[in-house]
């Protein structure tokens, strides 16, 4: 491909974190690896994260997905885990497959994914079947979250919920708080840690070193999705500084 590869998110109104981290992951693999992105997104109205905001943003996704596909872009996805993960199990695979049919009506055929289902499909490709998490999220969201993860066979075995209700808040949390927060996780006997089980929370800063720390692999849900990107795309999915996923190793 000689133009850059296009890069297409949908992405709640109030999320700031997005729009950041994925960029800096890719551009961070442009220092090491050839290849090039831009980055292009469409936005849902999401302020609180409350069950009812939740769902009338849903319903936003597929007019994002129409957006995205009219500047053809290469890889298509939300930026909302708890969105899709309170909806009940398995919605992901449906909400890819409504948001793939737009696109497609739309002569884009440029591969849909989630970044719920993105981070399960990181926790298998590493093996995991017992992890503990950190989530910004009131505690029935969190609750709601663990339920989505263990139906699909991974087991948290500890979910640590800051209860922060208001998204613009979510996004404004000092990432580096976590490198303290990850040593009141319970991690024994788990197979990875996810340090940010939110694509608002901001996280990246902190991965590479609380990794560091630790034996286990640790991701957050925006690596996760960087990962499942460049999957997408047929490319290495690497970068530096990102967690145990996206490692050259």
């Amino acid at each position: 491909m000689s133009r850059p590869y296009r890069i297409g998110q949908i992405v709640p109104s109030s999320n700031t974190t997005m729009e950041t981290e994925i960029p800096a992951m890719l551009r961070a693999r442009e220092a090491i690896r050839p290849e090039r992105f831009t980055f292009h997104s469409s936005r849902m109205r999401m302020h609180k994260v409350t069950p009812a905001e939740l769902q009338a943003m849903n319903r936003e996704g597929l007019r994002c997905a129409a957006e995205l596909a009219d500047a053809r872009m290469d890889v298509i996805s939300t930026a909302c885990l708890v969105a899709i993960m309170a909806m009940g199990p398995g919605y992901h695979r449906q909400t890819e497959n409504e948001l793939g049919e737009i696109a497609r009506a739309n002569h884009c055929l440029a591969p849909v994914m989630t970044s719920a289902g993105a981070l399960i499909d990181g926790l298998h490709r590493l093996g995991a079947r017992k992890i503990s998490l950190m989530a910004p999220y009131m505690r029935p969201l969190t609750d709601k979250v663990v339920a989505y993860i263990e139906n699909e066979g991974i087991e948290v075995v500890d979910a640590m919920s800051f209860e922060i209700p208001d998204n613009l808040d979510v996004g404004r949390r000092d990432p580096m708080q976590l490198i303290e927060d990850v040593k009141r996780l319970d991690t024994r006997g788990v197979d990875a840690v996810v340090l940010s089980a939110c694509v608002q929370m901001p996280s990246l800063p902190a991965l590479q070193v609380v990794q560091d720390t630790m034996e286990i692999p640790v991701v957050s849900t925006a690596a996760c999705t960087v990962w499942r990107m460049l999957e997408h795309l047929g490319l290495e999915p690497v970068t530096s500084g990102a967690g145990a996923l996206l490692s050259a190793r």
